[in-house]
């Protein structure tokens, strides 16, 4: 009687640790419950569950701990300060693998918050518990160990290095090869935290074989699977020319054109930023990239996308016309100018201008034809505007600023020189033009004639009125194409001259 007395209050209070735990873990679900959770003491209530001999116990203390430290950096201190992260690490070694998750999710939440506190989850010893659990046969198992180890070596290249030091990198290669598209995804993710940081990190994922497995995936239809892909593959590239070059022969191209067209937005975006860090690196690398189609697919990309998801396209069509007048003429013949002034005109957030303004500056300033086509698009009005508005960030004003002088001083077309004399434009800028409106006349005989009659020439003797500044001696230069007779004509002071001359005349008369 006394023993069934035992078993029966055993069982009792097993039912209600069962039932504690188990609504702790699902009132953690809910961002309001957890201050209430927090002042209940419930960190110190769950943390002796992780010892009970109940797996399901266990299993659900370790979940309601791992969603209680995902809320916030606090409450992820207190997990580290509790102690609770030994425990943890040891049941990653000894427990099933319903538990295994459980405690990866723990340290992954943990893990994620920071630097200082992915530091402690490694100084509790996980990094090798969270390896071998890369070759456990559950997809579920590998997956919470991929990715609590992605959150840690995304911090920072130390971080990243105590990961590829355990030997994480070859056994996240395998993952990549299993059939779960989860998996995948959580793999490519943690490897991309691994390679983003520096060149040799990159180099130890590609020197286990990454990019051979990553680069047909670029074709899988599962989003989620695509934008980890090309994210890995362009923070890859992005590092050297060898890197990048490693990506181009895993025959990435011309496939990766396909995800520019992708419905979800970030494959769209990942996919533009692989070109991006691909064609930055050398000419040959942005001929490649040009002979596969590239600069007609992010010309689409541009027009189509918005805000931050039109940059990375922005930029690679900068990067590729920057190289050489042909790779810029390429981007000419393809429209590419019409998606940038669009951007410069209709974006908001002033880094995006400044990318535009910038790329409009590299097709412009290779020769005068470029120049010219740029011009033609009303663009440098917007230039000059952007540049002198208060509003306007210093970056902005200097991308501008950069982009007017290259193509201005490659500008021979004397009508848009013309059309920015008769602008209200700053002196900087004005300098500019005047500068090779003086270049473009001395060549130019028929132009001379034009600018006199369009009111140009008037216009510039009222720019040169104060002697000694820069203007003026841009205006004499410019006075040194023409007869001193139409010079002083269009001078402001020339009518008076004239007043002055009649009365004298009128004087001389009547004392005659």
């Amino acid at each position: 009687m006394a023993t069934r007395a035992v078993l029966t209050t055993f069982e009792k209070y097993q039912k209600e640790r069962v039932a504690f735990v188990s609504t702790v873990a699902e009132m953690a679900r809910s961002p309001q419950n957890i201050e209430a959770l927090t002042q209940a003491g419930a960190l110190a209530l769950l943390r002796p569950l992780l010892l009970d001999n109940v797996p399901s116990i266990q299993q659900s203390a370790a979940l309601a701990l791992g969603r209680l430290a995902s809320y916030s950096d606090d409450l992820a201190e207190a997990v580290v300060q509790n102690e609770i992260l030994p425990q943890l690490v040891y049941s990653l070694a000894e427990q099933n693998r319903f538990y295994k998750k459980s405690a990866a999710f723990c340290l992954r939440s943990v893990a994620k918050h920071s630097p200082e506190l992915a530091q402690a989850v490694i100084d509790s010893g996980a990094l090798d518990p969270l390896v071998t659990c890369l070759e456990e046969f559950d997809p579920g198992v590998k997956e919470a160990s991929a990715w609590t180890l992605g959150y840690a070596a995304g911090h920072n290249a130390d971080l990243a290095q105590q990961v590829v030091d355990a030997g994480a990198v070859p056994l996240l290669v395998l993952c990549i090869q299993e059939p779960e598209l989860s998996l995948k995804r959580i793999a490519a993710s943690a490897l991309s935290d691994v390679a983003k940081h520096t060149p040799e990190l990159a180099q130890s994922v590609v020197d286990a074989g990454a990019v051979a497995y990553l680069s047909p995936l670029v074709v899988n239809q599962d989003a989620k699977v695509k934008r980890q892909v090309c994210c890995c593959l362009a923070h890859i590239a992005k590092h050297s020319v060898d890197l990048a070059e490693v990506v181009v022969e895993a025959e990435v191209f011309p496939k990766i054109l396909t995800c520019l067209k992708f419905p979800d937005e970030l494959v769209r975006k990942h996919a533009a930023t692989v070109i991006r860090e691909v064609a930055k690196h050398t000419p040959e690398l942005a001929q490649l990239v040009v002979s596969n189609g590239s600069v007609g697919a992010l010309v689409d990309y541009i027009s189509e996308s918005q805000g931050n998801y039109r940059l990375p396209g922005v930029m690679a069509v900068g990067y590729i016309a920057a190289f050489s007048e042909t790779l810029a003429l390429s981007v000419i013949a393809e429209k590419g100018l019409g998606p940038l002034v669009q951007a410069i005109r209709l974006e908001p957030e002033d880094h995006i201008r400044s990318a535009a303004a910038w790329a409009v500056g590299q097709v412009g300033r290779h020769t005068t034809d470029h120049a010219k086509a740029v011009s033609d698009t009303g663009v440098l009005m917007d230039l000059v505007d952007m540049e002198a508005s208060p509003d306007s960030s210093e970056d902005l004003k200097t991308k501008c600023r950069r982009a007017l002088k290259s193509v201005v001083g490659k500008l021979t077309c004397l009508p848009a020189l013309d059309a920015l004399v008769h602008k209200n434009v700053p002196e900087g800028v004005m300098m500019m033009v005047l500068e090779q409106v003086g270049k473009v006349l001395g060549t130019d005989p028929a132009g001379r004639s034009q600018f006199v009659h369009s009111g140009g020439l008037a216009i510039v003797q009222q720019m040169g009125e104060n002697p000694g500044s820069r203007l003026r001696e841009a205006v004499d230069v410019i006075n040194t194409n023409y007869p001193e007779e139409i010079v002083m004509y269009y001078s402001p002071s020339y009518s008076k001259q004239l007043l002055e001359k009649l009365d004298g005349t009128a004087t001389q008369a009547v004392a005659g």
